[in-house]
């Protein structure tokens, strides 16, 4: 994929930043990939736990210089980023995608197909299992059918600046401590918030989607749109924070089918068994939006 310069080998010599203006706590750089050591560092992160404020105080100026922040837990049973199966070298470029198709593609893989009649029972519903209870999946992603319902219209204005809501939600997620086991500030180059994932070649999706790029131009256009910021990784789960959510429900159901489309575990394996419940309960007024794969 394309990329901008990497500042990072700069910190193999100059740990503390210095040199790039700026004033790093002890932190390790991370080069290993899936396949060995990749041939300069993908991130670096702090050897501490971060606490409230470091957002701000790390992310922001180093973002000036092309290091853009984000939150990883350390502490989960895939360990650190280090043993994360990264693959940067299969990742495309997050530009070279049209996020309605990516999403089109899912949603007739996802929704369309297993909503539709197969060849020998026409016209006859799949059922699928949640919790324990048996329920249509044309019921599981009402009020829409087999036909991509396209993308949400673009909210009217942001409520709030993007990174300020971002260093907020940051803060509360750090001073809650219930999110993450061991969390620490990372600093990725990449061009946009929404291309971090597939900057450092995360494979959380890998089950979904090889080419988190793919992924990652639809975090572009819910940059666009909504005012996201990519705000923590885990080994298989994406956080995001969201400077504008849907004020109507007719709003968040447009968003929760892009959701599915996106994810379909958060809502085929999630809390809520329906995408209405979904868009009601996660996506209506909700200023973070997280997503796991299975």
């Amino acid at each position: 994929m394309a990329t901008l310069p990497n500042p990072l080998p700069r910190l193999a010599t100059d740990p503390s930043g210095r040199s790039l203006g700026l004033e790093l706590p002890l932190g390790r750089l991370i080069d290993a990939t899936d396949d060995g050591p990749w041939h300069e560092p993908l991130l670096w992160h702090a050897e501490y736990a971060a606490s409230s404020g470091a957002w701000t105080a790390l992310g922001t100026p180093a973002g000036r210089k092309g290091l853009l922040p984000v939150l990883i837990d350390v502490g989960g049973t895939q360990g650190g980023p280090d043993e994360w199966e990264l693959m940067p070298g299969e990742m495309s470029y997050p530009g070279d995608h049209d996020p309605q198709e990516v999403l089109a593609e899912f949603w007739e893989e996802y929704a369309a197909d297993e909503l539709g009649a197969d060849e020998d029972y026409p016209g006859k519903e799949t059922v699928v299992e949640l919790f324990g209870e048996p329920r249509s999946l044309d019921e599981t992603v009402a009020p829409f059918g087999p036909t991509w319902p396209g993308l949400a219209p673009a909210a009217a204005s942001l409520t709030a600046d993007p990174d300020a809501r971002a260093a907020e939600i940051a803060d509360s997620l750090l001073d809650e401590g219930s999110w993450f086991k061991e969390p620490r500030l990372a600093l990725v180059p990449a061009r946009r918030s929404a291309d971090i994932p597939a900057a450092i070649g995360w494979t959380g999706p890998l089950n979904y989607e090889g080419d988190t790029a793919r992924l990652c131009s639809v975090l572009r256009s819910w940059e666009d749109r909504f005012g996201i910021r990519v705000l923590a990784l885990t080994f298989d789960q994406l956080v995001v924070s969201v400077a504008a959510p849907p004020t109507t429900r007719e709003m968040a159901e447009a968003v929760a089918a892009e959701h599915f489309a996106f994810c379909p575990d958060n809502i085929t394996q999630g809390h809520h068994e329906a995408l209405r419940e979904y868009a009601e309960h996660e996506v209506l007024g909700q200023r973070i939006w997280s997503f796991w794969w299975d």
